[in-house]
């Protein structure tokens, strides 16, 4: 990897690519959407300041938790266009995701710990949904994975019932049979 000087203050797209670790073509992605910026010298190639670094990481390590590109460009607009972003800048721009996050981060812990288990996608393959969800009970609640979905903006899942019985075991999850016909 190049190690660049202290004293140069932009880098080339092919700097930046090797510096971030994205791809040139990705860059040029990124810059289309609005999420990066550069100017243009002379010979009409692209410069990027240094501090466009730290935005590229910022977008690898929320698209990694599947924040959506929009999202990030709204989040990056907040960011001081005239100077770098100092910590907390960051601090400000963290605080916005900080909810959204935690939901998110609830919603894996859910998935993991219930996946093995039935989750609520319909697919009638288990041979205990008829057993688990009797009449069909998730089905008046939409369709879908309904004991892993966390609805949008609900930021909490679905209490699980008293007792410590698992999600599962006490309501089922699978559309097994059409509502108001023998379980069994």
């Amino acid at each position: 990897m190049t190690r660049l000087e202290h004293r140069v203050h932009e880098l080339t797209v092919g700097q930046l690519a090797e510096r971030s670790g994205v791809a040139v073509s990705a860059l040029h992605f990124y810059e289309a959407k609005g999420l990066i910026k550069s100017r243009r010298t002379a010979g009409n190639q692209r410069r990027f300041s240094r501090d466009t670094l730290r935005r590229v990481s910022f977008i690898k390590v929320s698209q990694r938790v599947g924040i959506p590109l929009g999202e990030i460009r709204d989040a990056l607009a907040t960011l001081p266009e005239e100077r770098t972003p100092t910590v907390a800048d960051w601090a400000r721009l963290s605080e916005r995701w900080r909810g959204d996050l935690d939901a998110r981060i609830r919603q894996l812990e859910r998935l993991r710990d219930d996946l093995t288990d039935c989750i609520g996608c319909g697919c009638l393959s288990i041979n205990k949904c008829a057993l688990a969800n009797p009449y069909d009970r998730l089905g008046d609640e939409g369709p879908g994975p309904r004991r892993l979905l966390v609805p949008a903006g609900a930021g909490e899942p679905a209490p699980r019932p008293a007792g410590g019985t698992r999600a599962s075991e006490a309501d089922g999850c699978v559309r097994a049979c059409a509502p108001g016909s023998d379980p069994a």
